[in-house]
């Protein structure tokens, strides 16, 4: 008899969807763009981190009440040329969209960027009073 050792939980697909492969795309996108949220003053302020990017490379659109920050570098790199051996750091394009409000326009927008990092400040949406609940009876 063979003993095999136990993996935690018994799950044994938790090893393999730790594979670097399942990590690209969405999440790897989430990495490059981390972002904190906070209420200042009645208005909500987003600090996203955009490291590596010039403001020229990032583009912020408004639409349908969501905010939309794309960051684009049109650098290329042969990494073979260049000599490197192992290379983590994001070279490409990355976008994180976040809902504002249907009553955002884009004048109340206001963005600076510093350091790698992008603050977007914009007046936080009065909470839309919904309705009592009425029962309808059925005839």
């Amino acid at each position: 008899m063979m003993m095999i050792p136990r993996k935690r939980n018994y799950d044994i697909f938790d090893s393999f969807f730790e594979d670097p492969f399942f990590e690209r795309g969405e999440r790897r996108h989430q990495e490059v763009m981390k972002t904190d949220i906070k209420e200042k003053d009645g208005n909500y302020v987003l600090e996203i981190d955009v490291p590596g990017y010039n403001k020229e490379d990032i583009q912020i659109e408004l639409e349908n009440g969501y905010l939309t920050v794309t960051a684009k570098a049109n650098t290329t790199i042969d990494e073979e040329k260049e000599g490197y051996i192992y290379k983590e750091r994001y070279i490409g394009e990355s976008s994180r969209s976040f809902y504002a409000g249907e009553s955002i326009k884009e004048e109340d927008v206001k963005a600076s960027f510093k350091n790698g990092t992008l603050t977007l400040t914009f007046p936080k949406e009065e909470t839309k009073q919904i309705e009592n609940k009425r029962i309808i009876e059925i005839e």
